[in-house]
């Protein structure tokens, strides 16, 4: 049942980069955060499970695999100041991790992602080391070379 009302069970969650039977990666579109921090991607389980601990520990080895191969992709390409992680799922109670490059000049620096902003910034997008098209390139050909 829940499952059936779970936003991540029925559809991507944000812009598809890269899919695999296990998990996806996303980069997060549409919304405020998504605008003021431009290389914000989401690290998905396909099957619905709440919790990090639902899955065998060969699974969550998986998972940690994939997170770190995009932190390791943000970094390489963009230099930010810091990579944030998250699994909160507070809203959505679907097994995911936020992968968040984070610069000096965002939005909301130093606070979180989800704080109100302190600054505004026009075309984050525009001021990172490389298109966003690039980056989920960069980020699919790192989660295919396994």
């Amino acid at each position: 049942m829940a499952a059936m009302a779970c936003e991540l069970c029925a559809q991507d969650g944000g812009l598809l980069v890269w899919r695999s039977d296990k998990l996806r990666v996303i980069r997060a579109v549409g919304d405020a955060q998504s605008t003021d921090h431009p290389a914000f991607y989401r690290v998905v389980w396909n099957a619905h499970v709440a919790e990090w601990t639902d899955l065998v520990p060969a699974d969550r080895s998986h998972l940690m695999q994939a997170v770190a191969k995009v932190e390791t992709v943000l970094r390489a390409a963009l230099s930010p100041t810091k990579v944030n992680l998250a699994s909160l799922g507070n809203v959505v109670p679907h097994l995911h991790w936020h992968v968040i490059a984070r610069f000096d000049w965002d939005a909301r620096w130093p606070a979180p992602v989800w704080a109100p902003a302190q600054r505004e910034v026009t075309d984050a997008a525009a001021r990172l080391a490389l298109s966003l098209d690039a980056l989920d390139a960069h980020v699919a050909s790192a989660l295919q070379a396994g």
